[in-house]
């Protein structure tokens, strides 16, 4: 077998929380949206709909632990 570089594993935990847009953009979901939503007020489950846009300082972490890699 021939000796090469090695390839750079995509990190599965984040593979599972974070996916790129189309843009190029990470987005996640928010916390808080999986179970118990009952004692919580209609205006805030309506706010923790959909994905929101990872803060900028986070992004080339994210990019970098997804690899190629975004969905």
């Amino acid at each position: 077998m021939a000796k090469g570089k090695t390839k750079m594993k995509t990190h599965k935990g984040t593979k599972k929380r974070f996916r790129l847009s189309a843009t190029g953009k990470a987005m996640h979901r928010s916390s808080g949206t999986s179970h118990l939503a009952g004692r919580m007020s209609h205006k805030r489950k309506r706010n923790l709909r959909g994905t929101t846009s990872v803060d900028t300082c986070m992004e080339p972490m994210i990019k970098a632990a997804l690899g190629k890699y975004s969905s």
